[in-house]
């Protein structure tokens, strides 16, 4: 069903003149995302749903979520930015955003179902909502990792942004599943506003609950409710996503050592503040991190390292607020920047990149070729450093002007840069 409703789509979008299409746009969503779950059965309904929402921390909290019930012994799927996964089966996420349209999730819901799968762990974005693909899936759970500014042009303030997240929260409210449980973060006030939802229980996380908190270069340790975690991943922020997915996990009956086994065991998670090893003798990293909130998150992870950062700033033709910040935080806290080409759309590049330049007090290197940026930070590096690519994470694609797309991974590019150096 999810094949032939794509494929009639595709035909009707070279029909259909624009301005027909904008008129119907709401209602066709809507009624999309009902008769796709109706063609499906909805699955939802038989299903224990976990959904993951927030700025960021959104896929590595998923990814967590998902590695601890599975420990617990539940067949689970996943469904995020990085990876769409039914037990030990995963494949990439190429589709270039974190919930596909046209009823994709109540396609998958019901293969997860046909597999066994008893719970499902689902991230959800402001997009998606106003896309109505948040319709129709019987939220269980909920967790928000935290709101920042983000996405303000596509939802017109950052007000409405909140009104979108608050959207998903209202989801869960209005959800027919029985014991329908929040967490939500309190260190947020516009999350910490979400508590007071009408749900069963409503339950807030808090960087002040990370007892013993300790971060390397690799890992997040701290303590909670007498049991001692640690994460294979850099940064208080991931002590923070792991304590979200503890919570929820918990409040469905796992044992908080039963999740930290499940962390301790875990692989890291790929394009989210992911090493690249291949025998150098200072550490590259990957990373995701496209908000300024983020990218201050991901260097502060790395405090006695001098760094040397690849930024781009993601989509051409949006939020270009964030421009001047991101690059005043890269060209404070690096101690060699290299502006590269990331994401323009139809927006030229350089453009992106000299409004970046404005926030900086040092002239950073540009490079437009992201594979020689990355070669040129790498060939920079002296031991002990810190290269840090941030942007694209798992992006499998670099999106150009008119839909271009070109196929890219900077892990993979990191990669064999590394294995050149070292021939």
């Amino acid at each position: 069903m999810y094949a032939f409703v794509n494929a009639i789509v595709r035909v009707l979008k070279k029909v259909v003149p624009e301005p027909v299409v904008e008129f119907f746009r709401r209602p066709y969503h809507l009624a999309l995302a009902f008769l796709m779950a109706l063609s499906y059965g909805f699955p939802a309904r038989r299903l224990v749903v976990l959904g993951v929402t927030g700025t960021k921390g959104k896929s590595t909290t998923a990814d967590m979520l998902f590695a601890i019930l599975r420990a617990a012994g539940y067949k689970t799927a996943l469904l995020s930015t990085i990876r769409f996964a039914i037990n030990d089966d995963s494949e990439p996420n190429l589709h270039k955003m974190t919930l596909p349209g046209r009823g994709f999730a109540q396609e998958f819901m019901r293969r997860a179902l046909s597999k066994g799968c008893t719970h499902f762990v689902i991230e959800l974005t402001s997009e998606s909502v106003l896309q109505y693909r948040t319709s129709f899936l019987a939220l269980d759970g909920l967790i928000v990792t935290n709101i920042q500014r983000e996405h303000i042009e596509r939802h017109g303030s950052f007000a409405h942004y909140v009104a979108a997240k608050r959207a998903i929260v209202d989801k869960l409210v209005r959800s027919g599943k029985r014991a329908r449980v929040l967490v939500a973060n309190e260190d947020v006030p516009e999350t910490k506003a979400f508590l007071s939802a009408p749900v069963p229980r409503a339950i807030g996380f808090s960087e002040h609950e990370l007892s013993g908190l300790h971060t390397d270069d690799a890992h997040a340790a701290f303590a909670y409710g007498g049991v001692r975690f640690s994460v294979p991943a850099a940064g208080a922020f991931n002590a923070l996503n792991a304590l979200a997915a503890v919570k929820l996990a918990e409040a469905f009956g796992v044992p908080p050592a039963v999740s930290a086994r499940a962390l301790a065991e875990m692989p890291a998670v790929r394009g989210r503040v992911e090493r690249i090893e291949a025998g150098q003798d200072f550490i590259a990293v990957v990373d995701y991190a496209h908000t300024p909130d983020s990218l201050a998150a991901l260097y502060g992870a790395f405090p006695n390292r001098r760094k040397i950062c690849v930024l781009g700033n993601t989509g051409g033709g949006r939020d270009a607020w964030k421009r001047p910040e991101m690059g005043r935080i890269a060209d404070e806290a690096c101690e060699k920047v290299i502006l590269t080409n990331e994401d323009p759309y139809d927006e030229d590049p350089r453009t992106i990149m000299d409004a970046m330049a404005r926030g900086m007090k040092r002239a950073p290197d540009v490079i437009m070729d992201r594979r020689e940026a990355i070669r040129a930070a790498l060939r920079a590096a002296r031991p002990g450093d810190a290269v840090l690519v941030s942007g694209k994470g798992t992006d499998p694609f670099i999106m150009g002007p008119k839909g271009s797309k070109t196929p890219w991974s900077d892990a993979q590019v990191v990669r064999e840069e590394l294995e050149r150096i070292r021939k």
